[in-house]
């Protein structure tokens, strides 16, 4: 070979993998030298083990800033991870010649280097593919559109000169098509590899690129002319060493600057001064979906899962994929035969000769799929777009790869747990009474501690506290996130507990410093805990807002419940939480009174949730009791002080209806207010001397639907309520009805249909046996006089028998079937 065999290629295109191979089998280089970060150099035997399955990234990222990393990402048919394992098979060396990670890295914190300019810029041909950001949100999704085109500007327009090019856009619009993408499969990926001369395309790519940085410069990003500075120089340097032997794969419009002349030292000198930072670089594994365009990764690309079967399946691509797509659609339970795929594949290739395509593309086979195999529906297709065209599938990396000692220990609680990483979201079910889903938990929350969202809370599909369920998925970002965290400790629990420490120092808000309490006993961190704690009991002992005190109080009774189904110590807290509600039963009253509507629907929140906190806390019926720490004596004086609260609140008619309505029916839900007494109260709120508007804000707050949503129940159930508030509402005088009509439809709304239906039959049965009846004193179909305990009471084995309530009592676990 003369000269240096400059093979210019579209990252991740399977039609530029197969021609580099073909090449590289012909020229036999001696040295191969591919697009990416030096620092990368000793992990490249890595590619050649066994284990490493692409796609695969390099991270590289700040030593002192480790949110400050870039990815490059590789799939198994994207040209240069061909390269390099051709060059590791073949005896050939191989380097990485690209821009060095520690400048690019360093460019990330110098405001004079425009990261905007570097996302947006642009294109996937030419583009530098790596993936960089900033540790923390992702890059909106979308941005890559600017790439096949600029805002505002057509498919296919040629750009004005001076302009962002994308080399695809304009090769594609000049020979009259209006996807980039669709004559990019026509002139690359249908080509069979291995006809007429191995380097003849690639000849043909650099003419064409030459025009074009002719007519619009280097059209790239400000970065561009410094990695082709650096490209040159590592480029000199290997025909140094090995002659002309030498193979350069890069994106296609460097070529051009790299065949032009230059020399050493404008190169050196445009390199001169370039800030720096110490770097570390790793291989992680890496998704189809995040090299999909969709992600904001700068050399996207629309359909990983399409180029990955190309590459995968080089003969007879179509029928194979019909096939994928029929198996897929049979596994969700769609009617899809044989001859559906014999009718798909026929009419993919006529489609195709229609259009006068070489092959069918996945237009052709995405038109057909619909048409034969989804009936026409976009439904089941979006399916195949996500699963098949995109796709899930997740690489791997050698557990000899440098890595970030917390992460080698997450990767080894990952093992011990049995908890794999996938790239597909799934959801898991965790029994906390067994000492592997318990483990599994810890290290769960211990990593949202963390900020390494792997997986978030969802609510359980059983009752009870020992039950947790989670939705997790696994992004490379979250490499990122873990190197961040490697600051912390070198082990998840270590890390997690000086991050708790950290936040309890700095927190200033009560409800943060409480969030964190109940963080810290689901993560199981015994040295954080009492540091918190202290901290937490030294801002509720300054903080009198009655509010925030009552929004913090509902995360210390949930911390208490896990605690205690976990077996952890909770002495101090429940020392704190009862103190807390202390403090709220004696402001609370006073913060009541005047509130305005929106004041008043607030402190109704703050008043449910305090009302099921102190129901949590030990021995005071609720859910905890047997927690270690806080005397019964002492829980069961904040019950009776609580309820004493909810007394003043009905009675008083400074408190707004709707805190007055809540606290009556509170009490009666408790058995703390007798019927009689709670007919007396509506038949007070009710009465013609209050304002509609009032009476209305009362039976909001008093027949309003729960937590539980058992507001309407009470009303089906209990007769002489609802006749109270159906002769109330029939008095309403015509002009003051509009004025209530909102609080009453937010009221009743808010039922289920079928207590909605009930309620509409009680009314209109009218008084000879409904509401008017019951008001009367007679007894109502299908309702005794009264209760009779004794029937009420026979029930109760059956209950035991189907709840189990009994054996989970005694296990330990009072008060989980609720």
């Amino acid at each position: 070979m003369t000269g240096p065999l400059l093979l210019g290629v579209r990252h991740h295109g399977p039609g530029s993998a197969r021609a580099v191979r073909a090449a590289l089998d012909a020229a036999r280089p001696d040295a191969v030298l591919i697009e990416g970060p030096p620092e990368a150099d000793a992990l490249l035997p890595l590619a050649a083990d066994a284990r490493m399955r692409p796609p695969v990234a390099l991270l590289a990222h700040a030593v002192d800033d480790p949110g400050r990393a870039a990815f490059w990402p590789f799939a198994a048919f994207s040209p240069e991870w061909v390269a390099v394992r051709w060059a590791l098979g073949h005896g050939a060396a191989v380097h990485f010649f690209d821009l060095p990670a520690a400048h690019s890295l360093a460019m990330m914190g110098d405001p004079t280097w425009s990261d905007e300019e570097d996302d947006e810029g642009g294109d996937d041909s030419g583009e530098q593919s790596a993936d960089v950001r900033r540790g923390g949100p992702e890059r909106e999704p979308g941005r890559k559109q600017g790439r096949q085109g600029e805002p505002g500007r057509e498919p296919g327009r040629v750009p004005r000169p001076g302009l962002r090019v994308d080399p695809l856009a304009v090769l594609a619009g000049t020979a009259g098509y209006d996807d980039p993408e669709r004559w990019w499969e026509d002139a690359v990926e249908h080509r069979a590899a291995g006809t007429g001369d191995p380097l003849a395309p690639f000849a043909a790519v650099a003419e064409a690129m030459t025009a074009l940085r002719e007519t619009y410069g280097h059209g790239g990003t400000a970065r561009d002319p410094l990695r082709e500075a650096h490209m040159r120089l590592r480029l000199r340097a290997a025909r140094k060493e090995h002659g002309d032997a030498v193979a350069v794969v890069c994106g296609a419009w460097h070529v051009p600057a790299l065949a032009a002349k230059h020399t050493v030292t404008a190169d050196r000198a445009l390199l001169r001064g370039l800030p720096k930072v110490r770097t570390e670089t790793t291989w992680v594994p890496w998704t189809h979906r995040r090299l999909a365009r969709r992600s904001g990764y700068g050399a996207g690309i629309d359909s990983p899962g399409w180029y990955g079967h190309l590459f995968a399946a080089p003969d007879r691509p179509v029928e194979r994929w019909m096939t994928k797509a029929a198996g897929l659609l049979r596994d969700e339970d769609h009617a899809v035969s044989t001859a559906h795929v014999i009718e798909a594949v026929r009419l993919a290739g006529s489609l195709a000769a229609m259009r006068g395509r070489p092959l069918a593309g996945l237009t052709e086979t995405t038109d057909a799929v619909r048409a034969v195999m989804c009936d026409g529906s976009d439904m089941p297709l979006a399916l195949i777009r996500d699963r098949l065209v995109v796709g899930d599938v997740l690489g791997e990396v050698p557990e000899g790869a440098p890595a970030v000692p917390l992460q080698r220990d997450l990767d080894r609680l990952q093992r011990s747990l049995r908890l794999k990483p996938e790239a597909a979201e799934r959801e898991i079910d965790l029994d906390l009474r067994k000492d592997t889903d318990a483990a599994r938990s810890r290290l769960l929350h211990r990593l949202r501690l963390l900020g390494v969202d792997w997986g978030t809370p969802e609510r359980a599909r059983g009752t009870g506290t020992f039950r947790e369920s989670w939705r997790l998925r696994w992004e490379p970002e979250l490499r990122v996130r873990v190197a961040e965290a490697g600051a912390w400790g070198t082990t998840v629990l270590s890390a997690a507990t000086a991050r708790a420490v950290s936040e309890a120092a700095s927190a200033t808000a009560l409800t943060d410093i409480t969030a964190l309490a109940e963080r810290c006993l689901l993560a199981d961190l015994p040295e954080a805990l009492p540091l918190v704690m202290k901290a937490l009991a030294d801002r509720a002992a300054v903080d009198t807002d009655v509010s925030r005190l009552a929004g913090a109080l509902p995360a210390l009774a949930r911390a208490l419940r896990y605690g205690d189904v976990r077996g952890t110590d909770t002495a101090a807290l429940a020392d704190v939480a009862t103190g807390l509600a202390l403090r709220v039963c004696v402001g609370l009253p006073p913060a009541c009174a005047g509130l305005d509507a929106d004041g008043a629907a607030e402190m109704r929140g703050h008043v449910d949730a305090v009302h099921t906190a102190i129901r949590l806390l030990p021995d005071t019926g609720g859910g905890a009791a047997g927690t270690e720490g806080g005397s019964g004596t002492e829980a069961e004086g904040v019950a009776a002080r609580w309820a004493a609260v909810l007394e003043r609140l009905a009675r008083r008619d400074a408190i707004p209806g709707t805190l007055r309505g809540r606290a009556a029916r509170l009490l009666l839900d408790d058995g703390r207010l007798a019927e009689d007494e709670a007919a007396r109260l509506m038949g007070l709120a009710l009465s013609p001397g209050t304002a509609p508007a009032d009476a209305a804000a009362w039976v909001e707050g008093f027949a309003g639907a729960g937590g539980d949503g058992s507001g309407g129940l009470l009303l089906v159930h209990d007769e002489r309520l609802l006749a109270l508030v159906d002769v109330w509402l029939t008095a309403v005088p015509a002009e003051a009805f509009t004025d209530v009509l909102p609080l009453l439809r937010r009221t009743f709304g808010a039922y289920e249909p079928g207590v909605r239906r009930t309620l509409g039959e009680l009314v209109r049965r009218g008084p000879a046996g409904g509401a008017g009846a019951a008001l009367a004193g007679a007894g109502a179909p299908g309702f005794g006089p009264g209760l009779d305990e004794a029937r009420a009471d026979a029930v109760l084995p059956l209950l035991d028998l189907l709840l189990g309530y009994r054996q989970a009592a005694e296990e330990g676990l009072a008060g989980v079937p609720g």
